[in-house]
């Protein structure tokens, strides 16, 4: 998966949860490609020697390191959102598949920060605060808080912030 994230091959993800008895689809979430970050994948062990596949490493998706936005629902609680609704937030999505892969997963990794703050206005020593969470994702910067500063200017460019004043942002 690393290599294929890091060669833009990933594929897109559709996540199906359903009900057996009777047959239903409780939901249906498209992740687009491009919303896949090396920070959203963990390496699993090798296959023990026993197996016939025998060193085969296999990963995690770390769906918590996907943001919201990129998990697109078009089935939600038994019932299919509108092809107008899927299409609007994939396009709001889809300039983020432009960006380099470094800059994309710093990216999606800021916009995620920012969502778990669980509010739609927020202020920078907010997203400050979460500094160590993002230093863990990316230990080989050194320069956090102005990376982040930088990223919320790319998502402010983008559409998905818009930018208050005073170290201010609102989600949109």
């Amino acid at each position: 998966m690393r290599s294929a994230i890091l060669d833009g091959q990933t594929p897109n993800l559709l996540l199906l949860q359903y009900q057996a008895l009777p047959l239903a689809v409780r939901s249906l979430i498209f992740i687009p490609d491009f919303s896949f970050t090396l920070s959203a994948v963990e390496r699993r062990k090798p296959l023990p020697s026993t197996v016939r596949r025998a060193g085969w490493v296999g990963c995690n998706i770390l769906l918590d390191r996907i943001p919201i936005d990129a998990r697109i629902s078009i089935v939600k609680e038994n019932r299919p959102a509108s092809p107008a609704e899927v299409r609007r937030a994939y396009s709001r999505l889809k300039p983020l598949a432009d960006l380099k892969l470094e800059k994309r997963g710093w990216t999606l990794d800021v916009l995620s920060a920012v969502r778990s703050l669980g509010k739609t206005e927020f202020e920078l020593p907010e997203i400050y605060a979460l500094e160590n969470t993002l230093k863990k994702l990316h230990p080989d910067n050194h320069h956090i808080q102005p990376k982040t500063r930088q990223q919320l200017q790319v998502l402010r460019d983008l559409g998905l912030l818009e930018f208050l004043g005073d170290g201010s942002y609102r989600l949109k």
